[in-house]
């Protein structure tokens, strides 16, 4: 059997021209085995009903493979032109002959050269194409962040507006000054506290340790 790649005609059939081959020889074989077993059985019939015959089962099998490898070896050869025949008159695409999947390499030629750059373009492309895709979804990442942090702005604004209003409510119209008014409070609570603890420790230090005796007894 042939064993030559047939790529084009099995792109063109979807199935290999060997593996038709092959089927059809396989089918000829179980139809010359299935044939010769009838015959077999047809030869014991016809010795059953001759009395006194001296031909055994034995006999009758030995001849029907004797037969058989004669007849195996003339189809093969017969089977081996006419697998010639068919590859080359019937499974066989011309050369000259352009599948139409294929005829836009005719419109676009190219060269071995054009084909390696291209296929590094192509690679190059990829790898963008990942860069991209990354740099895209860092991107997402940080809007979801911002998204975050905004909405924490818009709660800190929408306090110091109600902080604003309080203010106003109680006679603080201008924001700004009441923190400038809680900074300068804040400062001489603290310069308060600095004068309290000097004159803790002042005091402290005017104190007469008062010395512990022990008395005895008289």
């Amino acid at each position: 059997m042939s064993v030559a790649p047939m790529c084009y005609e099995a792109q063109f059939f979807e199935f290999t021209p060997q593996t038709c081959i092959l089927r059809l020889y396989i089918t000829f074989q179980d139809y010359l085995f299935e044939m010769l077993l009838v015959v077999e059985k047809v030869i014991l019939k016809k010795l059953e009903s001759i009395p006194g015959h001296r031909i055994s089962k034995f006999h009758i099998r030995e001849s029907t493979e004797k037969y058989l490898q004669f007849v195996n070896e003339r189809f093969n050869h017969l089977f081996q032109k006419m697998e010639k025949c068919i590859l080359r008159l019937v499974l066989q695409v011309p050369k000259n002959i352009v599948l139409p999947e294929d005829k836009v390499h005719g419109q676009y030629p190219y060269s071995a050269e054009q084909l390696k750059q291209l296929q590094n373009e192509t690679e190059l492309l990829q790898k963008q194409y990942k860069a991209e895709t990354f740099a895209t979804q860092s991107l997402l990442a940080e809007l979801e962040e911002q998204k975050a942090v905004q909405a924490e702005l818009e709660n800190v604004l929408a306090w110091f507006d109600g902080l604003d209003t309080i203010c106003r409510e109680h006679g603080n119209i201008d924001l700004k000054e009441s923190f400038a008014f809680m900074t300068q409070t804040s400062k001489k609570l603290q310069g308060t506290m600095e004068e309290i603890n000097e004159k803790v420790k002042l005091d402290l230090s005017s104190v007469t340790p008062i010395n512990v005796r022990t008395w005895k007894k008289v």
